[in-house]
């Protein structure tokens, strides 16, 4: 069976106020466009559809069309929410899509009921396993302890107590969005920590073929059997190094995986260049980025007059200005989000602490106070999301 894994579309995510639109239609055009060419017998898109609970009409209307377009072309498509999905807004209408062939997964309750396909050697068990937030489906999954491990644990319990009741040589392959262990992160992706812990580990998946994950924006290979596809497009300059890409599988009649990476058309690179003003003005070895998205950090000592005006003129798509002095006292005009970067809610809590307290940090105890805060304020945005 020959399978095209995707994740983290996003739609509806513009990048440093720049609409991605035009480049999402693109690569939904190079997916239907693959399917058709490759011979695919299944699409997954392993969650964060959307980049919001409440995406822009534009995103749902570009959704609605990609749906239709995959439907057509007669394949079925399977796909779950991600922690920046609404699961029950996209599950609403799974009755009637899944008529067409569209699969929505969405509810936790459904995690070991599989959709079911088959080739010419014998049948495959495709099971989704939506974002799972561990506060929210602690009890219903019979989980021991609310953590992203226990949850994602008793989720895949239940996935192979279901294929151990299938015939001998039924083939299996998951859909998760999770943050695994060995796994490479980008600025791009929402902090999904619970406990101070989000990391799974990889054997969580041990008993069926293959995983398809979401989540981590870069393309990532954690064992052959368990992969990242990454985003389609890059969020943030922390992905100018990415290949993007999406996985085309081979499933063989013994359940062995044949892998190939499908690259995704760029809408236009990423550059990060650095140093005095003048500097990246002049320099011609920068020639190259002109027709970039540029994120320039200057090194002046002194903030120099206009800068992103005149950096404008040569980079036309210049999109982030960073002051990162090289010395002395104009370090502190180093961008606030700058010095954010790559930090979880728990470092920056606990860094503000040590800051209002001339450098006294947080002792355990109140470590521990402030995980139960963030704890509870994610638990309760979860809540009212649910109710809305």
């Amino acid at each position: 069976m020959r399978i095209l894994h995707t994740s983290d579309w996003h739609l509806g995510r513009s990048f440093h106020r720049v609409s991605l639109l035009t480049a999402q239609r693109a690569f939904l055009d190079h997916l239907v466009e693959t399917v058709r060419t490759r011979e695919i017998d299944a699409v997954l898109v392993a969650g964060d559809v959307y980049d919001r609970a409440v995406p822009p009409l534009a995103a749902v209307e570009l959704f609605d069309d990609a749906l239709h377009r995959l439907a057509g072309l007669g394949v079925p498509t399977v796909m779950i929410s991600g922690n920046h999905d609404s699961a029950r807004r996209l599950g609403v209408g799974s009755g009637l899509m899944r008529r067409a062939g569209i699969h929505l997964r969405t509810d936790p309750a459904d995690c070991g009921t599989p959709v079911l396909l088959a080739d010419g050697h014998g049948p495959v068990a495709l099971y989704g396993l939506p974002y799972l937030e561990p506060a929210m489906v602690r009890d219903e999954l019979g989980a021991g302890r609310a953590t992203h491990a226990e949850v994602l644990g008793a989720a895949m319990d239940r996935v192979r107590a279901d294929l151990a009741d299938r015939p001998a040589g039924t083939r299996s392959v998951v859909l998760a969005h999770a943050f695994v262990t060995g796994g490479t992160v980008s600025d791009s992706e929402r902090d999904i920590s619970v406990g101070g812990v989000a990391a799974v580990p990889a054997a969580v998946f041990d008993g069926v073929d293959y995983a398809a994950l979401g989540h981590l924006h870069g393309c990532q290979t954690l064992s052959d059997r368990v992969r990242y596809s990454g985003s389609p497009l890059a969020y943030s300059f922390s992905e100018a190094g990415h290949r993007k890409s999406s996985w085309l599988i081979d499933l063989d009649a013994a359940g062995a995986v044949h892998a190939e990476r499908i690259d995704c058309p760029v809408p236009r690179p990423l550059a990060r260049i650095r140093g005095p003003l003048e500097d990246l003005l002049a320099d011609p070895a920068l020639g190259a980025h002109e027709q970039a998205w540029v994120e320039a950090t200057l090194t002046d000592t002194a903030r120099p007059h206009e800068p992103m005006a005149r950096l404008g003129k040569r980079f036309p798509h210049l999109v982030s200005l960073v002051f990162d002095p090289d010395e002395g006292p104009a370090r502190s005009l180093a961008s606030y989000a700058q010095r954010l970067r790559g930090r979880g809610d728990q470092e920056i809590a606990e860094d503000f602490v040590a800051h209002v307290r001339s450098g006294r940090a947080a002792d355990e105890a109140e470590r521990a106070e402030l995980r139960s805060a963030i704890d509870e304020v994610r638990l309760d945005d979860a809540v009212h999301e649910v109710a809305r």
